[in-house]
């Protein structure tokens, strides 16, 4: 069995003029604030709010708070499984540029950033509720988020990948709010103190099988720590401007959809435990439908289930028993 599935990489802008493509998830955080009556002015503001952001973190030499701009660019990952030219979209991630008005000049901000994928819809939709309701009180199924994680570091290292990005994704998600975090001292410049926690949540252990660590860091400005999923070393691999891209991006798009953790009227302390029922915080003056998004959910994981797993069954199952990571040829990335 070939572990040629064919990966392919487009990309559109996230600006005040985004359409969602046909193949972006609906549930995704960004095509959710491109939809109804409030649209345009829904992106304008989101745009505003992650410039606000990364200004306010890379506060040296910006004496104005207006030194830098960031572009997002909405990535996707199409995978060609049979090689005749039928792609499915796999992954949906964000790459940003970062535009230093002072020196005239374009920056390499980070990819990754937020993480879309049918197939993990699928996973969390389709096969976990399945599994609970036939096994109430048994632990996920032992091959959970196998495929997935196979088919996203077959993507890190398809030739598509490394012909556009020349470091590996970092992507910055929301906390869990069934696991309780304890500060620590640990602080980076950018990054903020640092948090850790005694068992890792579902979500955790499904991006290690993608090959990616987790650390939970909660930067200045920030009312909760977010978590940060990278192979390698968050540490010294990205330039402060690509962490600050990073956290000006997602850090925005949690205050719009958990506004009651990262939009908190008071922030996260030696203990913290995440909870959407907490009543203390404000909302931004952006829609976004959250019920909607849960219910999208549900149908995508069937949509994929229906146009991407079982018509590939056979043909997933064979090449994830015998693919192996450490069998690909890995090429570096430049620093």
């Amino acid at each position: 069995m070939s572990n040629d599935f064919t990966c392919s990489i487009s990309s559109i802008r996230f600006d005040e003029n985004y359409h969602p493509a046909d193949s972006t998830r609906l549930t995704t955080n960004f095509a959710n604030l491109a939809r109804g009556e409030h649209r345009q002015e829904n992106l304008r503001k989101t745009l505003r709010m992650i410039n606000n952001r990364f200004n306010a973190l890379a506060s040296w030499d910006n004496p104005t708070a207006d030194r830098y701009s960031v572009e997002v660019d909405i990535v996707s990952a199409n995978m060609d499984i049979k090689g005749n030219g039928d792609t499915f979209p796999v992954i949906e991630t964000l790459k940003t540029t970062i535009i230093d008005h002072k020196d005239n000049k374009r920056i390499e901000g980070m990819i990754g950033n937020s993480f879309s994928s049918y197939v993990r819809d699928y996973d969390f939709s389709i096969v976990l509720p399945d599994h609970f309701d036939k096994n109430p009180t048994s632990p996920p199924p032992e091959h959970f988020g196998d495929l997935h994680g196979k088919l996203f570091q077959h993507l890190l290292n398809s030739d598509a990948y490394q012909a556009n990005f020349s470091k590996k994704p970092v992507i910055c998600l929301s906390v869990s709010t069934s696991k309780t975090y304890h500060r620590t001292n640990n602080q980076h410049p950018v990054l903020g103190v640092e948090y850790r926690q005694d068992e890792y949540s579902l979500t955790d252990e499904y991006f290690h099988k993608m090959g990616l660590t987790v650390r939970y860091f909660m930067p200045t400005g920030s009312a909760a720590p977010l978590a940060f999923y990278f192979a390698g070393d968050l540490l010294s691999d990205y330039t402060d401007l690509e962490l600050i891209s990073t956290i000006s991006t997602m850090d925005t798009f949690q205050k719009i959809y958990r506004p009651e953790i990262y939009n908190a009227n008071s922030t996260a302390g030696q203990v913290y435990q995440p909870s959407l029922k907490y009543q203390d915080y404000s909302l931004t003056q952006i829609v976004y439908d959250r019920e909607e998004r849960s219910q999208l959910a549900v149908k995508q994981g069937k949509i994929t289930e229906e146009q991407f797993i079982k018509p590939y069954q056979s043909i997933l199952e064979q090449w994830a028993a015998n693919y192996s990571a450490q069998k690909e040829t890995v090429k570096k990335h430049a620093a």
